[in-house]
């Protein structure tokens, strides 16, 4: 049979991205607006695609979100996927749990909400589709779902939907817990998870688990492109899934190594540089930018002796560069000045004191065996793997304790 339909999952609409004002001249109203246009984005995808139907696989909401004016824009849009004919299957995830408007409103009659108390089976005619789905009935939901689905129907296609941490996503709550070979073994043809924030394909065949990430980063954490998933089923019965972004804000982190500028002008031209590259690869969309200079070189004290003036100059080049298309939310200078070590061997004080005994022991065989016999204890420990003659970590020779000291 041929089928396409989109799996997308964590839309947070209107995430109210709280600390947002202690950042002079952060574009707050259009990052707070970014959850609304990927929406619309996502909306405008499946009309164009002419999807037979589209999989939200929770977190449609940000928490107990109390303004009906989220939940009537996103009524709004599942109404144009109405007028098309698309409906929109959906299990409710941590964050829906816990808001009110969730319980409280009418969604168009293309809407379909999984069931909270078990797990619930839908099936299509046209495609010959069986959707195997629960929501969470209450946002920490700690039991493992998936256990409980039912067996695939006989002669369908059968898609499994799930809000889930999944076993190794260890930087995300541990809700509906389960494991890939849990899902693998129910025989389904493709897993539509939601939860974790990051794309990833879990599993590539037999059957495709995905995670589409959500569909706009909100913070510095959430960086890439961001979108939904476009799944096609061929008549053969091949599973075909791409990423579709529908970000219209992008967040990057730049660390720029500026090792061996001379001068605080030389480090921000390698900024601008860097800065011009991520504006190309960001295709259009505002940029979201936190820069990091690092490396040693003789620029340092130059930028560290006044740093507003060159985070404003970076300001300044990201305002050329960008057309007011990029953001700079944070600049840190981690450079470093540069050693010499000749000189800091002939200073007084602790470090030429130190550096002194290094120079005078390199020679001394008998000080060099006393190390290695030190260091006994520590080789033990160590795996033989990094033991093994071709490695240069060989803490038994005293060419190699020259070499460290």
């Amino acid at each position: 049979m041929s089928l396409n339909f989109i799996h997308t999952a964590d839309i947070h609409l209107d995430s109210p991205l709280t600390g947002l004002e202690k950042y002079d001249g952060a574009p707050a109203d259009r990052i707070r607006n970014a959850t609304r246009q990927a929406l619309k984005n996502l909306v405008k995808l499946a009309i164009d695609k002419d999807v037979d139907f589209m999989i939200i696989a929770g977190d449609l909401y940000d928490g107990d979100w109390h303004d009906f004016n989220t939940a009537l824009f996103l009524s709004a849009q599942m109404s144009r996927l109405r007028e098309t004919g698309i409906q929109v299957f959906i299990v409710s995830g941590n964050h829906d749990a816990s808001n009110r408007i969730t319980r409280y409103l009418q969604m168009p009659d293309n809407v379909h909400f999984f069931s909270t108390d078990a797990p619930q089976t839908i099936e299509l005619d046209a495609p010959e589709v069986a959707l195997h789905g629960q929501g969470y009935a209450r946002s920490a939901e700690t039991s493992n779902l998936a256990s409980d689905y039912p067996e695939p129907v006989s002669g369908m296609f059968n898609i499994g939907i799930l809000h889930t941490a999944l076993s190794g996503y260890s930087t995300h709550k541990p809700y509906a817990p389960c494991s890939v070979e849990d899902l693998a073994s129910k025989g389904y043809d493709y897993w539509a998870l939601g939860h974790v924030h990051n794309r990833e394909t879990v599993r590539e065949e037999n059957p495709p688990i995905v995670f589409p990430g959500n569909i706009q980063g909100r913070h510095i954490r959430e960086q890439g492109s961001k979108g939904c998933t476009l799944v096609s089923v061929a008549d053969d019965g091949k599973v075909l899934f791409e990423h579709c972004p529908l970000d219209v804000l992008r967040w990057v982190t730049l660390s720029i190594d500026v090792s061996g500028t001379e001068d605080a002008a030389e480090s921000i031209d390698m900024v601008r540089e860097a800065l011009g590259k991520a504006v190309a690869d960001s295709e259009g969309r505002f940029l979201a930018a936190r820069i990091s200079l690092t490396g040693t070189c003789n620029a340092h004290d130059d930028l560290l002796s006044n740093p507003d003036r060159w985070i404003s100059e970076i300001r300044a080049i990201a305002t050329d560069i960008g057309q007011q298309m990029v953001w700079v939310e944070k600049v840190s200078f981690n450079t470093a000045p540069p050693i010499n070590e000749s000189e800091l061997a002939e200073s007084k004080g602790p470090i030429g004191d130190l550096l002194r005994y290094f120079k005078s022991i390199e020679e001394d065989n008998e000080i060099l065996n006393g190390f290695i016999e030190e260091l006994k204890d520590l080789r033990k420990k160590i795996p033989n793997a990094l033991l093994s003659e071709d490695d240069e970590l060989d803490l038994g020779s005293t060419e190699s304790i020259r070499s460290l000291l």
